[in-house]
């Protein structure tokens, strides 16, 4: 297997205020990992700025105006109470667009097998016309459009393992039965959606957990609703919105996943891509707040990535 990682030292320039959860050391941390023994093979690109115009695939361009306009000279100013940007935010989230659409090009070329995005600021929680959660645009959204409109593709299913629901991609493909999106995630919790009766077109599907769930209850929601779904549902494109938030160690949430869980959970969503999408996958970083649980996870993902 080839396994591409796109990053870029401007996602470290995206500034959050001190305290914040959301912050540059999630990187830091995810780049120590994949610099140990066992990644050597892993097929290291800069991420390219995106093209503006790729927003408005998800975003309308009044909104992308707006955000663009609330970038500060210097400083940091808030979108909302969670939600912050500071002057390199609008450089490094062009950039997490920009490494999330050459993904997609790259796994659609056959130029490796899958694709891992590490960036930030995450995307899944910004809506159509609202940003929020941390989150300004969605990148994991506008991937899929491009998948559909550069090359083509009938059918794109994100599926988001992220602890927190990911509202805004329920949002922006609430009635397009084109995308499919399901998610695992904790229920009571931020942003308040996700449960099972929200289906859109019969293209959501939501799998809540329980605060305290743990492996096999993760694994089972994925053998029970979300993997029949893609199998019914035969994309020809898998993203994976890709949070370590429900690893047992994160601050922000109740769910016991240890890095296997995640490990498995790739291995399926793999297999999935190779029986409807000639094997086709772009992973997108989400969630994840525990420097420690973040970074095994995501090596447990990537490696598993590598392997096949």
């Amino acid at each position: 297997m080839t396994t591409r990682l796109y990053t870029h030292p401007i996602y470290l320039e995206h500034l959050t205020p001190a305290g914040h959860p959301e912050r540059p050391d999630r990187l830091r941390a995810i780049e120590r990992i994949l610099d140990e023994e066992g990644f050597e093979d892993l097929d290291r690109k800069e991420a390219p700025e995106g093209d503006e115009e790729t927003i408005t695939y998800a975003h309308p361009g009044g909104f992308v105006e707006g955000i663009k306009a609330r970038i500060p000279e210097e400083g940091i100013a808030r979108i909302d109470s969670d939600t912050t940007v500071s002057p390199k935010s609008w450089q490094a989230t062009l950039t997490a667009i920009g490494a999330a659409n050459a993904a997609v090009d790259d796994v659609f070329a056959g130029t490796v097998d899958n694709v891992f995005v590490a960036s930030r600021p995450p995307g899944h929680h910004a809506e159509k016309v609202t940003a929020m959660g941390f989150c300004l645009f969605n990148h994991a959204a506008i991937a899929a459009r491009h998948a559909q409109r550069k090359h083509g593709a009938e059918r794109v299913a994100i599926v988001d393992w992220d602890v927190h629901h990911g509202n805004g991609t329920q949002d922006i493909f609430w009635d397009d039965p084109s995308v499919m999106y399901c998610s695992t995630h904790q229920m009571p919790l931020f942003p308040g959606t996700g449960a099972k009766t929200e289906t859109g077109t019969g293209n959501i599907v939501n799998a809540p957990l329980t605060a305290g769930a743990d492996g096999d209850v993760f694994r089972d929601a994925f053998l029970s609703r979300v993997l029949p779904a893609l199998d019914d549902f035969r994309p020809d494109l898998v993203i994976i919105s890709a949070g370590f938030d429900a690893h047992h160690r994160d601050p922000l949430a109740e769910i016991n996943l240890v890095e296997e869980d995640f490990d498995w959970a790739t291995a399926q969503l793999m297999e999935r891509a190779h029986r409807w999408a000639g094997g086709r996958l772009v992973s997108i970083l989400e969630g994840g707040y525990d420097l420690h649980g973040l970074a095994f996870s995501v090596g447990a993902h990537v490696r598993r990535l590598m392997k096949g």
